[in-house]
């Protein structure tokens, strides 16, 4: 794998969509029902899928993403749950705050699933949070486990204390900074990569990702119109990381963990070392081949493994 795949995995394609498998197609002609709610004060995007009165999933994306990459896969389970997704608040369509706090995101993610429907069945939703959201789930599984069935985290940065100790060690200053404006669509498209840097084999997927990651801006040099990406920069300049430690112990509702084979962010080491905190018996998978991004390296291998668990756990 060389350096510019890593750094600029779409730019060959020059903005053209490179070839994707016919199941793609059919899950995105799948169009989610969209809409906003607020939440302290913040337009929140969502996204839903399948009929009310279905038990409730809720999907939840990572740190500079958007409820959309969950697009291709929420139609695979709409047979038996009433999906839901949303962009977290600084992220996707959705607002941006002057600061940001655990606060603001679990109630997001509590209001998200109210107003989506996930508890018209008369039960609680099943929730999955991948990365950050994983966290977010953590969260929601210790501060708010009667609300949900069970929490499924996958890939989450949370790290064994040997992890953490080379992680500090090696940490440099946290560099923050505005956006680039891309005078067209194709450069910007050309610039995508994931975050951290990873390999790609299903480019179509990377390729949806960061279309609809894009957003019209106003260059700064000469007023142009160009294209940027639709996060804020600064959305951890102040924002206070909980140690996941007490929570992932104090998890009160059923959890399960997944993990991509191949993540250099969740280490096997880091896996373990979360694993044996949580409840006893919770389910650990592996996804094979996988890196960081499981949904985006090995999609239908990632859609197999949710379905099996959801369909024998949480038991009760």
């Amino acid at each position: 794998m060389t350096e510019d795949h890593l750094k600029a995995p779409l730019a060959p394609f020059a903005g053209a969509k490179p070839p994707a498998p016919e199941w793609f197609g059919d899950a995105l002609a799948i169009e989610p029902e969209r809409g906003f709610i607020t939440v302290a004060d913040a337009r929140i995007e969502t996204l839903a899928w399948g009929e009310r009165g279905k038990p409730g999933l809720l999907l939840m994306h990572g740190s500079g993403a958007h409820a959309d990459w969950w697009s291709p896969l929420a139609p695979f389970f709409t047979d038996r749950y009433r999906v839901a997704a949303l962009s977290w608040s600084g992220m996707g369509s959705s607002d941006w705050r002057e600061s940001y706090t655990a606060e603001h995101f679990e109630q997001e993610a509590l209001e998200a699933a109210c107003a989506c429907g996930l508890y018209d069945d008369g039960g609680k939703p099943v929730v999955v949070g991948h990365s950050f959201g994983g966290r977010v789930a953590i969260a929601l599984g210790a501060r708010h486990a009667d609300a949900f069935k069970a929490t499924i985290i996958v890939d989450p940065p949370v790290f064994a204390p040997e992890t953490l100790a080379e992680r500090e060690k090696n940490r440099g200053p946290r560099r923050l900074h505005p956006h680039r404006v891309y005078s067209s669509f194709e450069a910007a498209m050309a610039r995508f990569r994931f975050a951290p840097m990873q390999p790609c084999s299903e480019l179509y997927y990377a390729d949806f990702i960061a279309r609809t990651s894009l957003t019209p801006a106003s260059r700064e040099e000469d007023g142009g119109e160009g294209w940027t990406w639709k996060f804020d920069p600064f959305l951890w300049k102040s924002f206070r990381i909980e140690s996941p430690k007490p929570l992932i112990r104090g998890l009160g509702c059923p959890a399960a963990l997944i993990r991509g084979g191949r993540s250099k962010l969740m280490k096997k080491i880091d896996a373990d070392y979360m694993a044996s905190l949580m409840p006893e018996g919770s389910p650990y998978i592996e996804i094979p081949d996988a890196d960081h991004h499981v949904m985006a390296d090995q999609p239908l291998a990632f859609v197999a493994a949710l379905r099996s668990l959801l369909s024998a756990w949480p038991r009760g």
